[in-house]
């Protein structure tokens, strides 16, 4: 496969991940999808809990969560689906939210962050999964809204990132259910964040088996290999970064939406996220490694070739003047400086056998010397 080709072969992988901007001069606030439709509807799923009960009902009207928000229970509303801008109001309006959440919410190109408003706090993520098929990133963008004892998240898909939490809160007695949303909120964060440990491992595995590949046999498809993995390592890092300073932020401020229990726990995400960016930091400089090592070999290959051909030019060169001493055909007749080799019956042979001689010398001397 030639560069050119193999660069048009490489190119989708980063072209998927560039969502339809907005456009220039639109006034903030502007609600409009950008990014790919996963769903045929939106789907909203209520779960309602407190220590000793937990309820989940799929609702089709986001007025039906009023009697869940005003009992003492805390309320958690995933919405699954971004692309029924009108659907996703009705579910904003009725929780008065800020016209640049919406905005951001629907904006599937966000980066991570956290914003305090007065009615509640915002957190975009990055839930990232890896195709160890085709050694890439795949993003989807959550969403999260905190407010006075409720909490919503918004997903692009219906995939069940958050099963394991919900497993917790069919578990009565248990800790997630005992304390408040800010608790849950914490819970999401750090399911989150474990999808990274797991990306982590799986490009790990990838790294040694690309190592393994490339001191056995140095290939070109390795080298491809290499520029798709580092390039998804650079798209994670860009990913998760500001993620950490996000959640360090959130630590730092005081809200009374995160009470300083809860703050103790983001401690311990904040904590995870330094290891998760460290061991970024560590496998960049490894697949760079590996980049100089596959140039390296390429190196020393050439440089291989390149020893043989010069000495098959060298052993040629005094060959090549030999015949050229003897293939000046000078009529002894007429010049008067006689070579008397060119009369000689066995001048042919003779000259053969001097080459033939020089060259095996020079291949002893060769040797000697460790050329080759």
């Amino acid at each position: 496969m030639t560069s050119k080709k193999r660069f048009k072969h490489m190119l989708p992988s980063v072209r998927q991940r560039k969502a339809r901007s907005k456009k220039p001069g639109t006034a903030p606030g502007t609600i409009e999808h950008i990014g790919e439709r996963h769903l045929d509807e939106i789907k909203i799923t209520v779960y309602d809990y407190d220590e000793a009960d937990f309820q989940e009902l799929p609702i089709d009207q986001i007025q039906k969560v009023q009697p869940y928000l005003d009992a003492p229970s805390k309320t958690w509303i995933k919405v699954n689906g971004l692309h029924d801008t009108e659907k996703l109001k009705s579910i904003w309006n009725y929780f008065e939210l800020h016209p640049l959440i919406q905005e951001d919410i629907v904006n599937t190109s966000q980066r991570p962050k956290v914003e305090s408003y007065d009615n509640c706090i915002f957190f975009v993520l990055r839930m990232l999964t890896y195709s160890g098929d085709e050694k890439k990133l795949k993003t989807e963008q959550i969403s999260i809204v905190l407010g006075q004892n409720y909490v919503m998240s918004f997903q692009e898909t219906d995939e069940d990132y958050f099963k394991p939490i919900m497993d917790r809160l069919t578990v009565e007695g248990s800790r997630i259910r005992k304390l408040n949303t800010d608790y849950l909120t914490y819970a999401l964060l750090d399911a989150v964040v474990d999808h990274y440990y797991n990306i982590i491992e799986h490009i790990a595995d990838d790294i040694e088996t690309l190592e393994d590949e490339l001191l056995e046999e140095p290939d070109e498809h390795l080298l491809e290999q290499i520029h798709q993995i580092r390039r998804e390592i650079i798209y994670f890092r860009k990913s998760v970064w500001p993620l950490r300073d996000a959640i360090n932020s959130t630590i730092r401020d005081e809200s009374k939406f995160i009470s300083s229990n809860t703050k103790i726990f983001l401690r311990d995400v904040y904590d995870h996220m330094v290891q998760v960016i460290d061991n970024i930091e560590n496998y960049r400089d490894l697949i760079l490694g590996l980049h100089d090592m596959y140039m390296s070999f390429v190196s020393n290959r050439m440089n291989e070739v390149m020893k043989v051909l010069t000495i098959i030019a060298t052993i040629f060169i005094p060959l090549t003047f030999i015949a050229g001493i003897y293939g000046m055909n000078f009529d002894p007749e007429i010049s008067p400086y006689n070579m008397p080799e060119l009369s000689w019956y066995w001048g042919y042979p003779a000259s053969l056998g001097v080459m033939g001689i020089v060259a095996i010398i020079m291949v002893i001397y060769f040797k000697r010397k460790g050329w080759f």
